[in-house]
């Protein structure tokens, strides 16, 4: 084991954002990564959901479009010979968990790697709506959460992370993917209680 510091990041306090130009992005909220019966469990995903809950009430409230990212894979997947098989598409793994469930008004976009935004129209989707910011939240931190919001501010998109709404299967990989979003994509870190849409 190597020990690390990590390089200290900002957590922002109240962070005001348009309703009408805001996108609240739950990111793989699923039956496989957290429930507890799921194939790739991660234990700190059960604990975000309350916040998440928060949030999303909120959004909704305040008109916020909600959408929603689905692992999605085909029963042959490649990816399964790094993770295992996972997420195969219309099984109970890859639905949403029930705390969570979308509504027929919400867009749920299923992909089949990483970044939200690969080989998806979720960028299209976000320019029909006049979507600017985003805010991100779900598992897995340094996976999924990571890759999203990179393709969000390589794309201009102004990306909010809800530190207390993402999850890691661990601290380090916790700690270095909000480095990442703060340090490399400039990111705003925050916490759900300080979000406020207008």
């Amino acid at each position: 084991m190597v020990m690390v510091e990590v390089p200290e990041y900002e957590i922002s306090g109240k962070v005001e954002i348009s309703s009408k130009e805001t996108a609240l992005i739950i990111v793989d909220m699923q039956n496989d990564f957290a429930h507890p019966d799921g194939k790739l469990f991660v234990p700190s995903a059960r604990n975000i959901i309350p916040k998440i809950k928060e949030l999303l009430d909120r959004a909704r409230a305040a008109g916020v479009k909600v959408i929603y990212t689905q692992d999605w894979h085909m029963k042959d997947d490649p990816e399964f010979k790094i993770w295992g098989e996972h997420a195969v598409a219309n099984t109970w793994g890859a639905e949403i968990v029930e705390e969570l469930k979308p509504l027929e008004s919400d867009i749920l976009i299923k992909k089949l790697r990483y970044d939200a935004f690969f080989g998806t129209p979720l960028d299209h989707i976000l320019r029909i709506y006049g979507i600017r910011n985003l805010v991100i939240t779900g598992t897995v931190a340094n996976i999924c959460v990571l890759h999203t919001a990179g393709s969000a501010a390589l794309l201009g998109y102004k990306v909010i992370v809800p530190i207390d709404a993402i999850a890691a299967l661990n601290d380090f990989d916790y700690h270095a993917s909000l480095r990442q979003i703060s340090f490399l994509y400039r990111g705003i870190l925050t916490k759900v209680e300080n979000i406020l849409f207008k």
